[in-house]
């Protein structure tokens, strides 16, 4: 039987990281929360993760800075955005640059769980 798909989330507020995993899980993911793109690189679940939910605005490398040291690597996961900044522009242009969605926090667990069936479906 094969597991359910990794998500794997960053973002270096503590408060996502100490909630959304359980939500993702409770939604029959299995999840890992990582407090910056330096920990989710070094930790190597690059080839097992089926998608991450990246904040766009954190301290050293940015959500953007991962996705494209991903592209990089050579290393195509889903990637769905999320960030406080309620800005249309910053949001059409990560979905034009590949992103699978980008939500603005807060956003409702429905938004989240359609995000994750269009990211995870196109893996």
């Amino acid at each position: 039987m094969a597991l359910p798909a990794l998500i794997a989330v960053v973002d270096d507020d503590a408060s996502v990281l100490d909630s959304l995993p359980e939500l993702l899980e409770d939604m029959g993911f299995r999840a890992r929360g990582f407090s910056s793109a330096v920990e989710f690189l070094g930790s190597g679940a690059m080839q097992d993760t089926d998608c991450l939910v990246l904040d766009i605005a954190m301290p050293g490398m940015t959500g953007p800075d991962l996705r494209d040291e991903l592209q990089t690597r050579g290393c195509a996961i889903p990637i769905i955005f999320m960030t406080a900044q309620n800005d249309e522009a910053i949001r059409s242009a990560l979905l034009e640059q590949g992103a699978k969605a980008c939500l603005f926090k807060p956003f409702k667990e429905d938004a989240l769980r359609a995000a994750l069936d269009l990211a995870v479906d196109s893996s």
